[in-house]
């Protein structure tokens, strides 16, 4: 069974940093693409960040420059790190990825339960 596992949220006040961590759990066989997503209350859930296979990575206007994300493969990890904050960053965060498990033999999305960050002062 594959699951995706969020941590790293927390109350940071503007101007300060946090950073994101996603586990993937379980036997993989391929992983395409993993994402940041998040939801602030009212509001849509939105593409926050992501990154291929290949190292491509791309991002929401709104984290340009403040956001990046990385992975480590050997720990099946992706990372959020986030610098300035805004209140405005203030959401729950998700961590996406579509992947193929071991045990099938096609490429489904997966998401983690959210972290929440909340920026203020």
């Amino acid at each position: 069974q594959v699951q995706l596992v969020e941590s790293g949220g927390g109350l940071v006040q503007p101007g300060g940093s946090l950073t994101l961590s996603c586990a993937i759990s379980g036997s993989i066989s391929r992983l395409n693409v993993m994402a940041w997503y998040r939801q602030a209350p009212g509001k849509e859930r939105e593409l926050v960040a992501h990154m291929t296979s290949g190292g491509i990575t791309n991002y929401a206007d709104s984290v340009k420059g403040r956001f990046t994300v990385s992975s480590d493969n050997a720990k099946k990890t992706v990372y959020l790190q986030m610098n300035s904050l805004k209140p405005e960053d203030t959401a729950v965060y998700y961590c996406n990825a579509i992947l193929r498990a071991s045990y099938s033999t096609y490429f489904q999305s997966y998401w983690g339960k959210g972290t929440l960050v909340t920026v203020s002062s």
